[in-house]
C-alpha cells in the first residue's frame, strides 16, 4: 500500500448450514474493503456479488479512491446487475457495503459506501458503531417506531431489502467520507452475521482478536455456530498508521458527501 492509511486485514466466508451455494462475495485489497450479498439464488445472487466487486477490482493498483471514481463504479455495477438479471427468471441483485481508502488535502480518510442491509462498523477508542443504516424493511418500521430493534431480530420481514444494486431497484446507495485515525478498527460484513451475532458480542469478539485474519475467522465461525441460517461473510481491516498532516481541526468541513448521517 502506499497511500495516507496503513492497513492490514482480513476477510472470512461460510456457506452457513442451511445454504449450498455462498452468494456472498468480498474484496479485501488495498484500497478497497467490501462485501456483497446476491439476491436471486444459485447462478445469480453469486454472479451479481461478484459483479458488483469486479468493478472495484481497478483500483487495485491505485494508492487511494476518489469519490467520483467510487460512485462512477457504482454505477457500472448497477448497468452490468440489470442487464445480467434481465436474463435471469427471477431476477438478480446484491447489496454493497464497506471502506475505500481516500485522501483529503494528503490526510487519510474512509469512503464509506453501503446500499441494502449489509453493514460497516468502526471500533474507535473500544466502542462498536454502527456507521451504515440498513435499507430494509424492518429499519423503516423501526425509524417510524412501528417495530422495535429487538423485534427487528426475529421478524420474517428482516431480510426484506428496499434498495440494491439490480433487483429491480433504483434507490441510490449512500456515500460519505469520514476521517480515518490510527488505531481505527473497520467490520464490514453481510446479514448472516449480524442476523447470528448481536452488537455486544461482536464487539467482545472484535476487542480480543487482535489479529485481523483471526478475527474475521472467529465472528463467522461463531455466526455459523449460533445457526448459520445464512451465508456469512466478514472483512476486518485495522489502520495502522495514518496521515494526519493536511487536516483542519474541524474535520467535518472535509466531509465532501454524507448521504446519511452516522448511527450507533
Amino acid at each position: 500500500m502506499a497511500g495516507a492509511i496503513r492497513t492490514t486485514s482480513g476477510v472470512a466466508t461460510d456457506v452457513g448450514r442451511r445454504r449450498t451455494v455462498n452468494e456472498d462475495a468480498a474484496l479485501a485489497s488495498w484500497p478497497c474493503f467490501l462485501v456483497a450479498d446476491g439476491m436471486g439464488g444459485h447462478d445469480a445472487g453469486d454472479v451479481a456479488a461478484a459483479t458488483a466487486l469486479s468493478a472495484f477490482q481497478r483500483f487495485s493498483a491505485q494508492s487511494w479512491v476518489t469519490v467520483d471514481d467510487a460512485k462512477d463504479a457504482i454505477d457500472a455495477a448497477r448497468a452490468c446487475i440489470e442487464t445480467f438479471s434481465r436474463a435471469q427468471k427471477a431476477g438478480a441483485g446484491t447489496t454493497l457495503s464497506g471502506v475505500i481508502a481516500t485522501e483529503v488535502d494528503g490526510a487519510g480518510y474512509w469512503l464509506a459506501l453501503n446500499v441494502g442491509d449489509s453493514r460497516t462498523y468502526r471500533v474507535q477508542g473500544g466502542v462498536l458503531t454502527q456507521l451504515t443504516v440498513d435499507h430494509s424493511l424492518v429499519q423503516e418500521l423501526i425509524e417510524a417506531g412501528a417495530l422495535s430493534a429487538e423485534d427487528a431480530r426475529d421478524d420474517q420481514r428482516r431480510n426484506v431489502v428496499t434498495r440494491a444494486l439490480g433487483a429491480g431497484s433504483s434507490g441510490d446507495a449512500d456515500v460519505w467520507v469520514l476521517p480515518a485515525q490510527a488505531g481505527d478498527r473497520i467490520l464490514v460484513c453481510t446479514d448472516g452475521l449480524t442476523d447470528e451475532v448481536d452488537p455486544d458480542r461482536i464487539a467482545q469478539i472484535l476487542g480480543e482478536e487482535t489479529d485481523a485474519r483471526r478475527a474475521a475467522a472467529v465472528l463467522v465461525r461463531e455466526a455459523v455456530m449460533s445457526g448459520g441460517r445464512d451465508n456469512i461473510t466478514a472483512v476486518v481491516v485495522d489502520a495502522l498508521e495514518v496521515d494526519t498532516a493536511g487536516r483542519g481541526d474541524d474535520v467535518e468541513d472535509a466531509t465532501i458527501d454524507r448521504a446519511t448521517e452516522l448511527r450507533s
